[in-house]
């Protein structure tokens, strides 16, 4: 057994032993991520500049979504993975489609989102603890998307590296537009 399969019982094991845990992870791989999402308004109401904190909300989703839905689907359509409930005996906790699932299309856009919450705070002057948490909440969405039995850890891997990469990219490349 190698290491991912070794780490991935190890985690979905956690799964089906209690209702009120179950619960908990449901809450973090399913609903959680919607939070994470919508807390971006937070920026535009506590923001002092709209007009920069709306080019950042902006960057932020936009490398996201680019790093999700271009990125991830390029290495998918390339390298085809299956999801662990395919082809074994899982604790599957949400129901998912058995596409690819290497790269994490959430470890994606979640690290993608937290490194353009890191890489805006250079911008927007906000305190340490803003990027760390949203980096803290991708780690426990990917986290629980495991233990629901629906994605390898290598995926999650590969998904924040994906994210991050993506993401510091683009910052570089739109960086200058970004301080106009």
């Amino acid at each position: 057994m190698n290491f991912n399969q070794f780490l991935f019982n190890y985690l979905n094991n956690l799964a089906g032993r209690s209702y009120y845990f179950d619960l908990i992870i449901i809450f973090f791989a399913q609903y959680f991520p919607y939070l994470v999402g919508a807390s971006l308004i937070f920026f535009l109401i506590f923001g002092k500049d709209k007009k920069r904190e709306i080019k950042f909300i902006f960057f932020s989703v936009f490398s996201a979504i680019f790093a999700r839905f271009v990125v991830t689907e390029t290495i998918r359509y390339l390298d085809k993975v299956s999801r662990p409930f395919v082809d074994n005996n899982v604790n599957q906790l949400i129901f998912h489609e058995t596409s690819n699932s290497f790269p994490s299309g959430h470890a994606t856009f979640f690290f993608a989102l937290a490194t353009a919450v890191a890489l805006g705070h250079s911008v927007s002057k906000r305190t340490l603890s803003v990027p760390i948490i949203f980096f803290i909440a991708a780690i426990f969405i990917s986290i629980f998307r495991v233990m629901a039995g629906i994605h390898w850890p290598l995926d999650i891997l590969g998904g924040a590296i994906v994210g991050i990469l993506t993401t510091y990219l683009m910052y570089l490349i739109f960086n200058k537009k970004l301080q106009k």
